[in-house]
C-alpha cells in the first residue's frame, strides 16, 4: 500500500512507478538484515546510472539542514559539482564497511576505475531504538550484495534496505520513493525522490495540510517509554534525481528545496536529525575527476535556465513530502532490541482524518 492508494489529496502527476526509478537509468537495490531479536538493520543502494556507465559522473550538489549526520564523499562534491558511482545509505555505526563495500565493488566491475583514488558517497541514519547498532552486523559484502540487487522499475518500500530499523513520527518509517513529471516546453523530463525516514516527533505530524499528530498520539512506546532519546531525533536523508540537464549549481538548489517537502509533513528539524540531501542530474556526462591524459578538450554542458526552475522546485517539495508518506504507510509495526516496539501508522485512522473528515 502507497500514499495515493489511502485516496490522499497528493500534488503532482507522478511518473509510472512514482519512484525515483522514473528517472532512466536509475537503479535501486536493498540488503535487508533481520535476525534473533536485535538485528534489524541494512543497507540501500541508489545507482545515478545503469551499472555499466556509473562510472560517468553526474552534475550534483548537496544540501546540509542540519550536519547532526554524515554523508561521506561530500567535500568531492561541493569541490566539483558531480558525483559518480552507486551512493549507499545505511545506519549510523556502518558507514565503513558501506564505504569498503563500494570500493570492493569498483574494483571488481570498474578495475580501471579503481586504479585511482574512489570517494564514495554513503551516508546513514541512527536506528539504535530497534537494532544492535554497535555489533559488526553490517558487513562490507552487503553493500556489494545491494548494489548488485539494484533494478529499475517498482522500489520496495517501508521496513527495508537501510530504512530497515528506522522511526518516522515515532511511527514505524524507513525507505520511501516518489516522482513527478516536469513539463518543459516540448520535452517532459523527471523528478524523483528517495528518502531514509527516520526523524519527527509524533505530535508534529502533518499529512496533507492536517495536523494528525495529537489524534494518533496513543500508542507511542518510543516517546513514552523511559529512555534517552528526545523526540524527534533520529536523521533523514534525502536523494534526488533527475534527467533534466542542470548544472551543479542547480543541482544544489534542488537540494535546498528538499527541507520544504519534509516540513510539509510537520517536522521543525531537531538538533538530534541529522538532515542532509543529495541531489544530481543525469542530463549530462561530465569528464571525470581523474588524472589527464592525451588531449585536453572540453565539457559542454546544456542547462535549464534559472529562470524556468520553478517547477523543478515544486517536483522535489512535493515528491519529497510523497516520499516521507509512502514509507511510513508501507512499514508494518516491527519489535527489535530489547523487545522495543515501533507501531505501523493507523492507516484507517489517518484516513478518517484526512479524507473522510
Amino acid at each position: 500500500m502507497r500514499a495515493r492508494d489511502l485516496g490522499l489529496p497528493l500534488t503532482g502527476d507522478t511518473g509510472p512507478h512514482n519512484a525515483i526509478t522514473d528517472v532512466p537509468g536509475v537503479e535501486v537495490g536493498y540488503t535487508t538484515l533481520v535476525a534473533g531479536d536485535d538485528v534489524r538493520t541494512g543497507v540501500t543502494a541508489i545507482l545515478p546510472r545503469a551499472r555499466e556507465d556509473v562510472h560517468l559522473p553526474c552534475a550534483a550538489g548537496r544540501f546540509s539542514l542540519n550536519g547532526n549526520g554524515e554523508m561521506t564523499g561530500s567535500a568531492l562534491v561541493d569541490e566539483i559539482g558531480s558525483v559518480r558511482l552507486p551512493v549507499l545509505i545505511t545506519n549510523t555505526h556502518a558507514v565503513g564497511p558501506c564505504h569498503r563495500g563500494v570500493i570492493d565493488w569498483v574494483a571488481r566491475e570498474k578495475p580501471l576505475v579503481a586504479e585511482q583514488w574512489l570517494l564514495p558517497v554513503v551516508a546513514e541514519t541512527w536506528d539504535g531504538y530497534l537494532n544492535d547498532i554497535n555489533g559488526p552486523h553490517v558487513q562490507a559484502g552487503h553493500a556489494i550484495a545491494a548494489i548488485d540487487s539494484a533494478a529499475g522499475g517498482p522500489v520496495t518500500e517501508g521496513s527495508v534496505g537501510g530504512g530497515t530499523g528506522m522511526n518516522c513520527y515515532a511511527f514505524k518509517g524507513g525507505s520511501g520513493t516518489s516522482s513527478r513529471i516536469v513539463q518543459y516546453g516540448p520535452d517532459s523530463y523527471t523528478v524523483g525522490a528517495f528518502v531514509q525516514a527516520n526523524f519527527g516527533s509524533r505530535k508534529e505530524l502533518t499529512v496533507c495540510g492536517v495536523p494528525v499528530g495529537a489524534a494518533l498520539a496513543d500508542d507511542n512506546p518510543m516517546e513514552d517509554d523511559d529512555w534517552l532519546v528526545p523526540p524527534g531525533a533520529g536523521s533523514v536523508i534525502a536523494v534526488i534525481a533527475t534527467d533534466a540537464p542542470l548544472l551543479p549549481g542547480q543541482c544544489t538548489a534542488l537540494a535546498r528545496r528538499v527541507p520544504l517537502g519534509l516540513a510539509r509533513t510537520g517536522t521543525t528539524g531537531s538538533h538530534f536529525s541529522g538532515d542532509i540531501f543529495l541531489a544530481f542530474s543525469t542530463g549530462n556526462v561530465l569528464t571525470p575527476s581523474e588524472f589527464p591524459k592525451g588531449d585536453p578538450g572540453y565539457d559542454t554542458l546544456r542547462h535549464i535556465p534559472w529562470n524556468r526552475m520553478d517547477d523543478f522546485f515544486a517536483a522535489v517539495v512535493h515528491s519529497v513530502e510523497e516520499a516521507v508518506l509512502n514509507a511510513l504507510v508501507a512499514a508494518e509495526t516491527m519489535t527489535g532490541r530489547l523487545g522495543r516496539r515501533s507501531p505501523a501508522l493507523p492507516v484507517d485512522r489517518l484516513v478518517d482524518l484526512v479524507v473522510r473528515r
